[in-house]
C-alpha cells in the first residue's frame, strides 16, 4: 500500500509572501515506517558528544572550573549519564524535566544559565540533545 506525503522543502523570502514549493513523494507506508522506527534520529557519539565538547567542554571537561563547581563532566557517556554532585542531568525520555535542557533553555535561574557568561545555545544546537533525551538518551 502506498501513501502520499507532501513535504514543504520551500523557504520564505524576506517579502510578506511566504513561498513554500510542495512535492508529492510516494512511498510505500510501511517500509517508511518500520525503517524509521528502526534508527534513531540522533546518536550520543556521532552528534551529541562532540557538540557536548565543542560547546560545554572549556568549563566541563576534566579540571574544568565548571567540572570543579558541579561535578559534572561531559567527556564520556558515563560521565554524562552520572549527573552532577546535586543528582543527574539527563531523564531519559523527558526533556521538559532534565537539567541539562532546563539550564540550556534558560529556564532557571541567570546565575546558573548554561553556558556562563556568554550566548544562550542556538535552537538547533538545544534541538539536539532534547531530540536525544527524548528517543531515551541512549549510549549509541
Amino acid at each position: 500500500m502506498k501513501s502520499q506525503f507532501i513535504v514543504a522543502i520551500g523557504a520564505a523570502t524576506a517579502l510578506p509572501t511566504i513561498l513554500f514549493l510542495a512535492v508529492a513523494i510516494e512511498l510505500p507506508l510501511g517500509e517508511a515506517c518500520a525503517a524509521q522506527a528502526a534508527k534513531p534520529r540522533v546518536s550520543f557519539a556521532e552528534d551529541v558528544l562532540p557538540l557536548l565538547k565543542f560547546r560545554c567542554g572549556a568549563c566541563h571537561l576534566p579540571g574544568g572550573e565548571g567540572t570543579e563547581k558541579s561535578g559534572f563532566e561531559v567527556s564520556s557517556y558515563e560521565s554524562v549519564m552520572r549527573g552532577t554532585q546535586y543528582g543527574a542531568v539527563v531523564v531519559a525520555g523527558d526533556p521538559d524535566v532534565s537539567s541539562l535542557m532546563r539550564l540550556l533553555d534558560w529556564r532557571v535561574s541567570p546565575d546558573i544559565r548554561m553556558p556562563h557568561g556568554k550566548k544562550q545555545l542556538s535552537v538547533c544546537d538545544r534541538d539536539v540533545f532534547r531530540t536525544w533525551i527524548l528517543e531515551g538518551a541512549k549510549d549509541n
